[in-house]
């Protein structure tokens, strides 16, 4: 088998595993009318049901697409509402759903005028009217609302730090949310005065954890302030922490601040918070195709992988998580009968145009004719430059989902 046919099953295990996770067909199949009434479908096939005016608010890079899906269904039920997306990703919206943008990765101004608007119109939410959330990757820097005495310069520092410092999302997630009033519950907290509230999530963390995707904000969060101070301690210099933040952590850690929602909070007995969809999907899918173009596939974990490799990131350099993995495997494969892909499912991998990229057994070769260093690019985490002059980059665009990143690894018959 050539390397021109490896490169694009691996090219067509990346499209299949996007088509699987389509957010409109992902919602529908849990989010449906009949008659007066909408039904919303949990793991075990129970209906919950609710007549009377929807609310329709939400946050990610899947806001857009899962607004739209959302409205469809509710149709004239529909009262509004407002779904924050990354700038750029705005559109129109039937159902008098505002959509609009705000920072990723880092959260700004825009982003946390759009979350007060969010929270004053769920607050507003009277007891006929269930609140509806729509929650997908990124939903975590979109839905910013700093505690009390905390601003946003302040978390924008503290997050750049934690980044900066290869934190993985848990441990990022445990200190947003105890610097948030919408985060580790506290949108549920938000709807207390509404019918319901109903959450549809679609998972970019692996094991799909409730409490970690879009950092929990309709489920009881299990860290507490003193995780939060464990984790900064932990990953930052005192010099990396803005002051307010460290001093609101200890007053929380010492018992003067309210804790986010806890297992057992009355608030959580109207709340219901299903999974939509999630990475694993994506890998199935991506499986399947491979499957069906004659690769034997042993396990779903070895041909294709899932998740966000973590990379501690050299000032300068010029690439993402994805392209950094892609371009270490490059030199694993060298003169090998194999290619892998490693893509962003959001079709955004770092501050760059590609969602990731798909080399072989002759990427390194093909560098070294460049005159560039594989080696010397991944010390530096500046892979793009070489990888766009290897050809091997995936440049798909934004693609209005996002469950993590997906990698195929194929090879040639042994």
């Amino acid at each position: 088998m050539t390397l021109a046919a490896l490169r694009a099953d691996a090219l067509a295990c990346h499209a299949a595993a996007l088509a699987a996770v389509e957010p409109g067909r992902l919602l529908r199949a849990r989010l449906q009318r009949s008659r007066d009434a909408l039904a919303l479908v949990d793991d075990a096939g129970t209906r919950a049901e609710h007549r009377g005016p929807v609310l329709i608010v939400g946050a990610g890079k899947a806001g857009l697409a899962m607004a739209r899906a959302a409205a469809d269904v509710a149709g004239p039920a529909c009262a509004g509402g407002v779904v924050v997306v990354p700038h750029g990703g705005e559109g129109p919206c039937a159902g008098g759903i505002d959509v609009v943008g705000g920072g990723h990765p880092l959260p700004d101004a825009d982003g946390a005028r759009a979350t007060e608007r969010l929270l004053a119109a769920v607050a507003r939410a009277d007891a006929t009217t269930l609140v509806l959330v729509v929650l997908s990757g990124g939903a975590s820097a979109l839905l910013v609302a700093p505690a009390d005495g905390v601003t946003l310069a302040d978390k924008a520092a503290v997050s750049r730090a934690l980044l900066a410092r290869g934190a993985d999302i848990r441990a990022f997630n445990t200190v947003r949310k105890h610097c948030s009033r919408v985060k580790g519950g506290g949108l549920a907290h938000t709807a207390a005065r509404a019918a319901a509230l109903w959450a549809l999530v679609l998972s970019d963390v692996v094991g799909d954890d409730l409490a970690t995707i879009a950092s929990g904000p309709t489920v009881a969060d299990p860290t507490t302030y003193a995780d939060a101070a464990r984790v900064i301690a932990e990953h930052l210099a005192a010099e990396d922490v803005p002051a307010a933040v460290r001093e609101h952590v200890a007053r929380g850690a010492a018992g003067l601040v309210p804790e986010t929602l806890k297992p057992g909070d009355a608030t959580l007995a109207r709340a219901v918070t299903v999974l939509v969809g999630g990475n694993r999907d994506a890998r199935a899918a991506a499986a399947s195709a491979a499957a069906a173009r004659g690769y034997v596939v042993e396990h779903v974990d070895v041909p294709v992988a899932g998740g966000e490799p973590t990379v501690r990131v050299v000032a300068g350099g010029r690439g993402g998580r994805a392209q950094q993995l892609a371009l270490a495997a490059a030199e694993v494969l060298a003169g090998a009968d194999a290619a892998l892909l490693a893509a962003g499912t959001d079709g955004v991998d770092g501050p760059t145009d590609a969602a990731g990229a798909c080399v072989d057994g002759e990427t390194v070769a093909r560098a070294s004719r460049c005159g560039l260093s594989v080696a010397r690019a991944l010390a530096a985490t500046d892979s793009h430059p070489v990888l766009a002059a290897t050809n091997d980059l995936v440049c798909t665009g934004p693609t209005g989902t996002n469950v993590a990143d997906v990698v195929v690894a194929l090879r040639g018959a042994c």
